[in-house]
């Protein structure tokens, strides 16, 4: 019927048009989202194997990091039955519409992510148990809560408190208190020579009721100290009346703790401070602006950077801070306090990624660094708020501080930063975990030119060999790379017998390679090769009778400083990416099972790369070096694909505060620093068409990357500031005031773009000197 075919084009018109409008508005809903509206906290929350991420609520840096503190025991986060309470600071906060106790416990709740909001500025969950909705946002130094109660429910607020704790009432409506920071290497038991942290916490409302408790005993003492105490205020509530907890910090005094609280939040609302956090956060990660890539891209890049803007911890309150290496308040004279790190991996990508990206912040941490060592008479390798953690191996400092002087960031005292690094290099122990003079071990190290291992059979006998293995050829390995980090500082300064001395060091490397099987291998102190070594599963648990945490496959390639060097041990090209090829696809030599329980670090395998452990991190990009560059092109974009996600398992190993995820976030881009302290850059394959980097100084470097695709990875062509490009690698110096990196992106590789051995990036050694020209198959 002519009228029906009418009605039904009609319908079939408007129902076009309302798709096509629907299109549109979801299509600028798309646009209109901001990076911070990608990130997604919970990414991580389960451990590949180890550990699991933490989805902080806090500023860039921020000294208060927030996040639900869930059952304890259960490791992987997101699979955590109960919130248990929120950091306030050394106090856990809970509320609660249950009965009263003194057991935390008592005060948990279930919870549900389906009903939990995640975002670097903000957290909300329901606390179902309760009935009760929790809120909380931050800024610097200071944390706000927000409670909604259900109706006609009378709710307990509580603080706990563990060990070493203080607590006391201040008037109607607030509590102050302290406890002592744990870990450093030399506890100290006089009270001056604590580290303590300090909280603030001012309710919205005047106490109805309070006691307090120590250990089970619940009295109506105003102030409490030991261990096992708490305060617990009952508060009427009626339907969905709310109750706000705003907590100030400090490492200074309850005092500076309230002084933090009012500097910050004075006069604000929670949705204002929840505001400005968030604008913060949208500044920070829009420092990088993507073109391209899909949702699920997007969410793990802005994700992965905003975990790699979260630590050093800036300590800094009201131009003063505490330091754990001297145990006193400091002025910070305009160059605000950093601590938190972890040189060991840092140094790799995380403070490379926040050079790029806030360098006047680095050049901070580095004074920071000096004066620990001012402090202490050390540079450390894992500074904590309470002093030295002495964690891993290397003095890696020496790394951090040459890679921002030789690209050109210099404000800080070059010549005592060197006068530190030389010392650790010379008198400070290569021993795992310690920190100490030299012991007979290290004498070797510089006499041999190797760390030694202990020989087949032999008993320890060294005393200051405890807890940790020896790590010895991980050790030696590292070390060289440090002293040729000081051999270029030394070299920069003029110092021409140190830069000789450590350049000599430099070489150890070459030491524990033992050409008859192709790996590095361990040596006794007679120099003899360690009998009956296997490159795979040699070593014990963690292989750390000879490495760190990983085995010989892995550490035979950490020669960051030398990779020219290496290739010519290996006898040139053509075997050296054979071995590099066959990293990718050996397996175990045992059960995977059993593999990861001797080597629970090496998640993210790809044959026995372990995509989840840093000393692997520069390897897929070797293949610059040797002449195979769309190699390390197929690779990186096999392990952004497999080992990074959106969803709580898309983390490949530990996060280690930041470091794994800044190695997603720099190979997304297109590039990555293998070798920090020589300032150049190695070309990979960015997954985005178009990447604006917003560097400190206002400058933008861009990566564009035409017809780039999920195929389409592969560099055809390049062009670095308008000038053609045939090398897979550019310096710093050439993006430090903006510039452009174009590249032509194809399904084939082009075998010929960047594979003379002319073309390779630095190294120690002349890339040509006895290396085979062919770049192989």
């Amino acid at each position: 019927m002519p009228v029906q075919r009418g009605i039904t084009a009609s319908w079939i018109w408007a129902a076009l048009l309302l798709g096509l409008l629907g299109n549109a508005t979801a299509n600028a809903t798309a646009k209109r989202m901001e990076p911070v509206d990608y990130v997604s906290p919970n990414i991580g929350g389960i451990g590949q194997l180890l550990t699991a991420t933490v989805p902080y609520v806090q500023t860039p840096h921020g000294m208060a990091r927030i996040a639900p503190i869930t059952t304890p025991g259960i490791t992987d986060r997101y699979l955590a039955d109960k919130i248990y309470g929120f950091p306030a600071g050394p106090a856990m906060l809970m509320i609660s519409t249950g009965k009263l106790s003194t057991q935390p416990k008592d005060y948990a709740s279930t919870f549900d992510h389906d009903f939990e909001t995640t975002t670097p500025y903000y957290y909300a969950a329901d606390l179902q148990s309760w009935g009760i909705k929790a809120e909380v946002t931050a800024t610097q130094t200071a944390a706000y809560y927000r409670f909604v109660l259900p109706a006609g429910s009378p709710a307990h607020l509580v603080l706990s408190m563990e060990d070493g704790a203080e607590l006391k009432i201040v008037g109607d409506s607030a509590v102050e208190g302290s406890e002592k920071v744990g870990g450093t290497v030399a506890q100290l038991s006089a009270k001056d020579g604590e580290t303590r942290e300090y909280f603030y916490a001012e309710f919205s409302k005047p106490f109805r009721h309070y006691q307090t408790w120590q250990k089970d005993a619940l009295s109506q003492i105003g102030t409490q100290t030991g261990d096992h105490i708490g305060f617990v205020a009952e508060e009427p509530g009626a339907g969905g009346d709310g109750i706000e907890v705003r907590v100030g910090l400090s490492y200074i005094s309850t005092e500076q703790a309230q002084k933090n609280l009012k500097r910050e939040m004075a006069g604000r609302s929670f949705e204002q401070v929840k505001e400005q956090t968030r604008e913060l956060w949208n500044k920070r990660l829009g420092a990088v602006e993507i073109d391209g890539g899909s949702e699920q891209q997007r969410t793990i890049f802005y994700t992965a950077l905003y975990r790699s803007l979260g630590r050093m911890t800036d300590i800094t309150e009201d131009g003063k801070y505490f330091s754990g290496y001297d145990h006193k308040v400091h002025e910070s004279n305009g160059h605000d306090f950093y601590v938190d790190d972890g040189l060991w991996d840092t140094y790799r990508s995380l403070h490379p990624l926040q050079l790029l990206l806030e360098a006047p912040r680095q050049e901070d941490m580095i004074r920071s660094y000096l004066r620990m060592y001012e402090q202490s008479g050390w540079l450390p390798s894992f500074p904590s708020a309470a002093g030295e953690q002495a964690v891993m191996i290397g003095h890696h400092a020496a790394a951090y501080i040459l890679d921002a002087y030789l690209k050109g960031y210099r404000n800080f005292d070059v010549e005592e930063a060197y006068q530190a690094i030389r010392k650790n290099e010379t008198q400070a122990t290569m021993l795992p975990w310690k920190r100490g003079p030299l012991t007979t071990l290290d004498h070797v190290y510089f006499d041999k030119g190797f760390f030694p291992a202990l020989a087949a059979g032999e008993i320890e006998t060294v005393p200051q060999v405890t807890g940790e293995r020896r790590q010895a050829v991980s050790v030696t390995l590292e070390t060289s790379y440090d002293d040729w980090c000081t051999a270029q500082l030394a070299k920069a300064l003029g110092k021409q017998d140190d830069y000789l001395y450590f350049m000599k060091l430099a070489h150890n490397y070459r030491n524990v390679f033992d050409s008859k099987i192709d790996f590095m291998a361990p040596k006794s102190a007679d120099g003899r090769w360690v009998a009956h070594f296997d490159p795979k599963l040699g070593g014990g648990q963690g292989g750390r009778d000879y490495f760190t945490e990983m085995n010989s496959w892995t550490y035979t390639f950490h020669v960051q400083h030398d990779v020219a060097g290496l290739i010519q041990l290996m006898g040139g090209r053509d075997s050296f990416n054979s071995k590099l090829d066959q990293l990718f696809v050996e397996q175990y030599g045992t059960s995977k099972y059993q593999y990861l329980s001797q080597f629970p670090d090496s998640t993210g395998l790809v044959g026995l790369y372990a995509q989840g452990n840093e000393p692997s991190f520069h390897i897929p990009y070797l293949y610059d070096f040797s002449g195979q560059p769309w190699k390390t092109q197929r690779r990186v974009r096999q392990l952004m694909d497999i080992w990074y996600g959106d969803g709580p398992l898309g983390i490949p190993g530990d996060e280690d505060g930041g470091e794994t995820s800044s190695w997603y976030v720099l190979s997304a881009m297109g590039f990555y620093p293998v070798c920090p302290g020589s300032p150049v850059y190695e070309i990979g394959s960015p997954i985005f068409a178009k990447i604006s980097i917003r560097m400190a100084n206002g400058k933008e470097f861009t990566i564009i990357a035409n017809h780039v695709s999920a195929q389409n990875k592969y560099i055809q062509s390049a062009q670095l500031n308008g000038t053609k490009l045939d090398k897979p690698w550019f310096t710093h110096a050439a993006i430090a005031n903006g510039g452009s990196l174009v590249l032509e992106m194809g399904d084939k590789p082009n075998k010929a773009w960047g594979s003379a051995p002319e073309e390779a990036p630095p190294s120690m050694s002349p890339a040509d000197a006895g290396v085979a020209a062919s770049g192989g198959s």
